[in-house]
């Protein structure tokens, strides 16, 4: 059962559970995907139906983000712990590997999914890239026919929210792919092109601050957390 958060369906798992369950979907008979919302996606979800629609229509709706760990334990229906998409991502690539399983890259900007490509078949041996593609194109079609073509098992797909959810609902099955992970900008830190948060932030749940430190440009995006939490709070006293 799933643990709403403002309108978006939680899975509460562990992150051992989650990679266990996405490896399961691996080898599944049809595509799924695979979403991990932060408090930002929440405050689209709650806009934009649609874009509700493909999260909640995920095999696997995965909490990145302390905001909606503490979200749903004001709510009273408290989620068991964090699923970094970053980290899920690279878990998975673990278990792939030892499966000699075949990923596909979709995102980012010219060249920033190829150099994440060397890296990750360097980092995660018998893990196969069977094709990349960046995230500037205008039609879905060619894009998913190419990825078909590749055979991948898998799909990473990070090109920002919603997009990445909205193109996920709309073309997993015309890749042909077992699994679709929308991972936001996890691309630029599989390519060396941007760092996570050093282990104290990420520990303390000050991950997002140091991003903000980091990239000032994001303190619009940020505001969505405190505008969150708000709702959250009015959820609470409807309750």
């Amino acid at each position: 059962m799933r643990v709403n958060v403002l309108g978006v369906g939680f899975d509460n798992v562990t992150m051992a559970e989650a990679v266990e369950e996405a490896v399961r979907l691996l080898e599944g008979p049809e595509a799924r995907y695979v979403v991990t919302p932060n408090p930002e996606i929440v405050e689209v979800c709650r806009e934009d139906d649609a874009a509700r629609r493909a999260v909640n229509g995920a095999a696997l709706v995965l909490p990145d983000g302390v905001g909606v760990i503490k979200g749903a334990a004001i709510l009273g229906t408290p989620l068991r712990e964090r699923v970094p998409g970053v980290e899920f991502g690279a878990r998975l690539m673990e278990k792939m590997a030892e499966r000699g399983k075949s990923l596909y890259l979709l995102g980012a900007k010219p060249g920033v999914a190829e150099q994440a490509a060397e890296r990750l078949e360097a980092r995660y041996p018998g893990l196969r890239i069977a094709g990349t593609h960046d995230g500037y194109f205008q039609e879905d079609g060619p894009v998913a026919e190419e990825i078909r073509q590749s055979g991948a098992d898998a799909v990473f797909v990070c090109l920002g929210a919603p997009k990445q959810e909205l193109w996920m609902a709309r073309n997993a099955q015309a890749t042909g792919a077992k699994l679709l992970c929308g991972l936001g900008g996890s691309l630029n830190i599989f390519a060396g092109t941007a760092e996570r948060a050093p282990k104290f932030w990420c520990d303390h749940g000050l991950e997002w601050f140091y991003r903000l430190c980091k990239e000032p440009w994001r303190l619009g995006r940020m505001m969505k957390l405190p505008l969150f939490l708000i709702h959250v709070k009015r959820e609470k006293r409807k309750k």
